[in-house]
């Protein structure tokens, strides 16, 4: 393996790491020598990913079944990576999703699984983790959303939820920066991959290979922000090259 992998002996946890963004970023990380802990709903996915990871780049991985819905998985994923691995360098809130849209008409359920998910999730992994990547000066990096940055006429509860995951984090980046910790949000636009439009259909389904940014784009984003040793980058947007060309 190559001796100038930044993350070389370094821990990551994933969430959201069976498919899309996740995924790719694991793969990412793994190949700056990250050992890995991935967390999704998924325990087949999940393996699978981890067993290629370590053949493939000669680090450990760990697959770990979790809802970030529910607090006691969360802080279980945490407590099993430190156990594991003897500490925590980097956490990736990935995980999120999207319902709905129509807000006269979304479902009361439609509503909870967003904000259960989006806020309540990046929550509590946000909260176990930080004195353990405190003590090692190490990483917090969310994954926001174009959606986060500005107001949408559609999905404006995902947007909120968005948005309040970029707001959390900035102030986190407040409370912890003193402490050696980075803080970076980024904030990807269309992404091909499983990720919902608001018809249903993915983004793999509605774009075309060129027609939107692909995961492993926004996982660069994600291990350049996490290989920084001496700074924070406080934000990242991965945007289509005509996104602002749109009536966004």
């Amino acid at each position: 393996m190559s001796s100038d992998r930044r993350l070389q002996e370094q821990t990551a946890i994933v969430t959201g790491a069976s498919a899309g963004i996740g995924a790719a970023t694991a793969r990412k990380l793994a190949a700056e020598g990250a050992n890995l802990s991935l967390a999704a709903r998924s325990e087949r996915r999940l393996s699978t990913l981890a067993e290629e990871l370590e053949t493939e780049y000669g680090i450990d991985a760990l697959a770990v079944p979790t809802d970030v819905r529910a607090e006691d998985d969360v802080d279980a994923l945490i407590d099993e990576t430190v156990e594991t691995f003897g500490g925590l360098d980097v956490l990736v809130n990935n995980a999120g999703l999207s319902r709905g849209s129509d807000v006269a008409a979304m479902a009361t359920e439609e509503y909870e699984t967003i904000q259960e998910t989006n806020v309540d999730g990046v929550f509590y992994a946000t909260r176990a983790a930080i004195p353990y990547v405190s003590e090692r000066e190490g990483h917090l990096i969310f994954v926001g959303s174009f959606a986060g940055q500005y107001p949408r006429s559609f999905n404006p509860v995902y947007a909120a939820s968005k948005w309040w995951v970029r707001g959390f984090a900035k102030s986190v980046a407040a409370q912890v920066g003193d402490e050696g910790v980075g803080v970076t949000v980024v904030n990807p636009a269309e992404v091909r991959s499983e990720f919902e439009t608001t018809d249903g259909s993915t983004f793999a389904e509605a774009f075309e290979e060129g027609e939107a940014s692909e995961p492993e784009e926004v996982a660069d984003a994600i291990a350049f922000a996490a290989t920084r040793e001496g700074s924070s980058v406080s934000e990242l947007d991965v945007n289509r090259r005509d996104k602002f060309a749109d009536n966004f």
